[in-house]
């Protein structure tokens, strides 16, 4: 059960920092999911373990993490578009 949480709360990470960069991910649902776990992960790396906590993810560190993943991503994509 802790695994599908971790799954939804990576979702909405995700999809989060895709509403406040104002970038859709590819891949839809699975995009936002694995933007916000990748997301997490950077977020902790940077950050560390702080603020509120839900399914083993800290949800501010996430946020800014996936934030970064996505800005990251959005540059790349556009880069192997031209």
């Amino acid at each position: 059960m802790g695994f599908i949480i971790y799954l939804i709360v990576g979702g909405l990470i995700g999809w989060l920092a895709g509403l406040v960069v104002g970038k859709d991910l590819p891949a839809g649902i699975f995009g936002n999911i694995i933007a916000g776990i990748i997301g997490a992960w950077i977020g902790g790396e940077l950050f560390g373990e702080w603020g509120p906590e839900l399914g083993g993810i800290y949800l501010i560190p996430a946020l800014i993490g996936a934030i970064i993943f996505v800005l990251i991503l959005s540059l790349i994509i556009r880069a192997v578009r031209r």
